[in-house]
Formats: structure tokens, sequence, C-alpha cells
């Protein structure tokens, strides 16, 4: 019989679930307020003034990060290996600075989201960028967007299914599947943070407040096309082969970390002996 013991994903406790679920809310509009909002309306036409009002996400960011250090579920080990994995994060980024999406920190997240759960992976993505824009010096309107699209990207991992039980080539396909995928969902997510705030009389392809939602999703899809697309696909192609590539060393490495910080055993002290 196997009693080999599994490495068990962090588990977050109600009030940092809480401030997941409000942050995600707050940021779908924060992304998808053009397509929420009506043509002609105030914020349409304070769409130049919209990444700093957005910009408060920062503010609930840390909130999330606050509420999940101060419960159970992120002792000082589950503390430590978020620094370092973060650091790690942030220390890939600058390699290739994006250049035809050479971005190797990708497929951390996908892995450290696989392994600590999805919680851990959203706070891990959120700090990792972070420290990776203080490191670039990318601070901006834009990084709680990036901070919050990153998050989402290592939760992801964190929800796919069969954790504790898929386990060799199966699991590495559908992480570099889920990889593949999640590279241009998240490109496609930040070209939403910054597509609003072109001058519509620059290109036919910038946000129109005045258009019909179906106009400007034809504008953006021709957006994304124009812009991100090449950069997309080479994130999306690097972080499969470093899944497939290094995924397996990773993969041990991390489970093999877990199981021996044991997250959620309690500390206890034992009496001395008399």
């Amino acid at each position: 019989m196997n009693t080999r013991k599994q490495a068990r994903a962090v588990r977050l406790g109600p009030r940092s679930l809480a401030a997941l679920v409000l942050v995600s809310a707050v940021g779908v509009v924060g992304f998808g307020w053009p397509f929420l909002t009506p043509p002609g309306s105030r914020l349409s036409a304070h769409a130049q003034d919209a990444p700093w009002l957005f910009a408060g996400l920062l503010v609930l960011l840390v909130a999330v990060v606050a509420a999940a250090i101060s419960e159970s579920g992120l002792g000082p080990k589950a503390v430590a290996m978020l620094g370092v994995l973060a650091a790690t994060g942030a220390a890939l980024r600058p390699i290739g600075a994006g250049t035809a999406g050479i971005e190797p920190m990708f497929f951390l997240m996908v892995l450290s989201g696989r392994v600590l759960g999805p919680g851990f992976g959203f706070v891990l993505g959120s700090v990792t960028m972070f420290a990776s824009a203080l490191l670039t010096g990318g601070v901006g309107p834009w990084m709680p967007f990036q901070m919050l699209a990153m998050g989402w990207f290592a939760m992801g991992a964190g929800l796919l299914p069969g954790p504790d039980r898929l386990r060799g080539r199966a699991e590495l396909v559908m992480l570099a599947a889920y990889g593949f995928l999640a590279a241009f969902v998240y490109g496609t997510v930040m070209n939403m943070a910054g597509w609003p705030f072109m001058s519509a009389l620059a290109s036919n392809v910038a946000f129109d407040p005045h258009a019909a939602v179906a106009t400007n999703l034809a504008r953006f899809l021709a957006y994304c096309l124009a812009t991100s697309l090449g950069w997309d696909l080479g994130r999306a192609v690097v972080t499969v082969v470093l899944t497939l590539l290094v995924g397996p060393a990773v993969l041990r490495a991390l489970r093999r970390a877990t199981r021996r910080a044991a997250f959620e055993t309690p500390v206890t002290f034992e009496a001395p002996r008399q």
C-alpha cells in the first residue's frame, strides 16, 4: 500500500476568499467597462481618466494579500515559499523583456498554481507582477491590471482537474495546453486594459465611446490581431516548451517542498521530559 504523503494545496480562509471574489468582480468591470457601458455614457466620455480610477484595484489587491497572510492558510512557511517563488518569477520576467513573447515567468506561474492551489496562485501571480514591476521600473496605472491578470492566470492553473490523482505525461500535456490557451487570454485581457485609451481619431481600431457594442467589439478584435497576436503566440509557445522540458523537475521540487513544509500541520511544542 502506498503511504506516501501527498502535497496539499494551500487553503485560504473565508476572508481571503471573500476579498478574492470582490477583487475579481471589480476587475471584470475594470477590464470590460467599454462593453458594459452604453454609448455616450459619462464613463465612456471620460475614457482617458479611467486608468486612474481603476488603479484603485491595487488597494483591493493588497487587501487580498494581507487577508491571505493573516489567516492560517498562509503561515510562515507558506509566506516563505511565496517570497521565493515571487522573487524567482520577478527575476525571470526581464529575460527577453517580453520581446517576441519570450516571457519564461508564465510557466512557473502555471506549475506553482497547479501544486499550491488557486488561492495561493492568485496571491503569487499578483505579488510576482508587483515585484517585477518594481524591478523593471514598470510602475504605472497599468500595474494593477497586470497584477490582477497574472493572479487570474496562476489561479486558473490551480482550478484544473485532478490535483491529487493526475500525474505524469497526462498532467504535463494538460498544463501545457492550459498555458498555451491562457497565454492568449492574458494578452487579450491586457489589451482590454489599454485599448480604450487610444484616440478614436488616431485609428479605426480604437475604442469609440459613441459606437455600438458590436462595433467596438469588432474594433477590439482587429486591434488584437494587429498589435499583440505575435507576442501572445510567442508567450504561448515559450510556456508550452518550458512546461514540457523542465515541468517534471519543477513539479517534483514544488511538491517535495510542499510536503516538507506541511503548511496545514499545526505547530506544537512538547513539554520537556523529566
